[in-house]
């Protein structure tokens, strides 16, 4: 893959930004898409980078662009998240189901020009579990990849959607018309990420990183989910380490083409709390669209990732202390330096 690019799909996302900046540290030649432009400083560390329709997965134009160039492996972090779907899942499900298609399609194309599988490296979430009751969820301390598959929301469903598209794409291809399968399809579902470097932009999980901006900032904050809900978390870093992990795992290793990864489960309340801790002047309330507690209380409370831990080695590096510690508090605090943290 030494004379390939990686293509990154909805790079200017939280999770692009953070992935363009790790591949460019080692050289890796990226091709970053996005119908947004990327920040030019980030646009600088890319070899190329395609915007407006040539960025749109959902564009013919894009793959006739993007088979220009010549791809090795694949990011495709483009999607709609939850709120926004929810508030137009028409156009959520064209960019995360036919985009998706697209860019399996494309990787399947490419394989067959090179001989050799595509690797496609694919972002879901938990929004792909859903639970009919807080009871029922609070019965399954940790939900494992096979149980309470019945999503909510047009997100989850159109994740878990995907989730066996790159399956089909893996191991079933245009199985009777014994074509060769050329697309190496993995998949990480990703509790709620919180990153320092981002703004949150558009999730329901968002909750949490905004509860730490917000305070960073001095501006109050009103909660939008109960003190007592719990999700999962990570902290961006650790998101951007699990996708390597699982790209750079032998396939030999593999037993599932979809795993769950975890690292810390802490309630809405001992968010507040922890925030606090090093915002003293924090001002967080509550104020609980019902609609999107909802949503959440759909999500698992927390995830089983073993089969992850088994079969490539995950561990995250960030617990919830460490993660607020050395991470999130000292790089919200660089960038927006108005507020002070209490030393730990």
């Amino acid at each position: 893959m030494s004379t390939s690019m990686v293509l990154i799909t909805g790079a200017s996302g939280e999770m692009g930004h953070a992935l363009i900046e790790a591949l460019a540290e080692e050289g890796t030649p990226v091709l970053a898409a996005d119908v947004r432009p990327l920040p030019h400083e980030l646009a600088q560390r890319c070899v190329a980078v395609l915007t407006g329709a040539e960025g749109d997965v959902t564009s013919p134009a894009f793959v006739e662009r993007a088979a220009q160039f010549p791809i090795g492996q694949i990011f495709h972090l483009a999607a709609v998240l939850s709120t926004a779907a929810e508030r137009d899942p028409v156009r959520a499900h064209r960019v995360n189901v036919d985009g998706t298609l697209a860019v399996l399609s494309l990787a399947q194309q490419r394989g067959e020009q090179v001989r050799h599988p595509v690797q496609v490296m694919f972002p879901s979430t938990i929004a792909v579990y859903g639970f009919g009751s807080l009871e029922e969820k609070q019965r399954v301390s940790a939900v494992r990849e096979d149980q309470a598959l019945h999503p909510h929301t047009l997100y989850g469903i159109a994740k878990l959607h995907c989730e066996r598209l790159g399956e089909y794409y893996t191991n079933h291809y245009m199985q009777l018309a014994g074509e060769a399968r050329w697309v190496d399809f993995r998949a990480l579902r990703f509790p709620g990420l919180i990153s320092a470097e981002t703004l949150p932009s558009g999730g329901t999980s968002d909750y949490a990183p905004e509860m730490l901006h917000a305070a960073a900032q001095g501006i109050p904050y009103r909660c939008f989910v109960r003190p007592s809900t719990r999700i999962p978390f990570m902290a961006m870093p650790d998101g951007i380490k699990a996708l390597r992990m699982l790209a750079e795992a032998p396939a030999e290793y593999l037993s599932q083409r979809v795993y769950n990864i975890g690292a810390f489960a802490p309630t809405a309340e001992e968010i507040a709390a922890i925030v606090r801790r090093y915002f003293p002047d924090a001002v967080i309330e509550y104020d609980v669209d019902e609609r999107r507690q909802a949503i959440v209380d759909s999500w698992c409370a927390d995830v089983d990732d073993s089969a992850a831990r088994r079969d490539w080695g995950w561990q995250p590096e960030y617990d919830f202390e460490r993660a607020f510690a050395e991470y999130l508090v000292p790089a919200v605090t660089r960038r927006y330096r108005q507020t002070t943290p209490v030393q730990q």
